[in-house]
């Protein structure tokens, strides 16, 4: 399967720190040759939306395909990659719920979008709340406290 970038993330942060993202405003700009103009007609109903990225700056030397610890804290439990949020993964691949403020024509404006400038992003989805978890959700106290701050 070949994935194609939707649009790419502009403005924003430069550089992948690990907290504040919430206060961070980007826009991604879609691409016409590969959405057409009316693709995202409708978008602007929704309060957030999910973003597909890559983490196009991550060396691919540096993926994880095991287990390690959590931004490198010998305190948090050695877990795998799978069990993280971390960007060193197989497929390098990134996704978040934000928030919509804006839509005018292919260029959307949101608010907390964990990439940097330059992402390529693979899609966007608005955020329903029908797909959030059933039932009760369960983390580790490590996980709550690595997004103490990220937000």
């Amino acid at each position: 399967m070949r994935i194609t970038p939707i649009g790419t993330v502009q403005g924003g942060r430069a550089e992948p720190l690990d907290d504040g993202w919430d206060a961070v405003e980007a826009e991604i700009a879609l691409d016409p040759a590969v959405l057409g103009p009316d693709a995202a007609r409708g978008l602007d109903a929704f309060s957030h939306v999910v973003v597909v990225f890559g983490f196009h700056r991550l060396d691919p030397e540096a993926v994880e395909r095991n287990a390690r610890h959590p931004r490198g804290r010998q305190d948090w439990p050695r877990v795998g990659i799978l069990a993280q949020r971390g960007a060193p993964r197989p497929n390098r691949l990134g996704v978040t719920t934000c928030a919509l403020l804006g839509v005018d024509g292919l260029v959307l404006r949101l608010r907390g979008l964990d990439a940097v400038a330059g992402s390529p992003v693979f899609d966007v989805k608005p955020h329903m709340t029908g797909f959030d978890p059933r039932g009760a959700v369960r983390e580790p106290d490590w996980a709550r406290e690595i997004m103490a701050g990220y937000w």
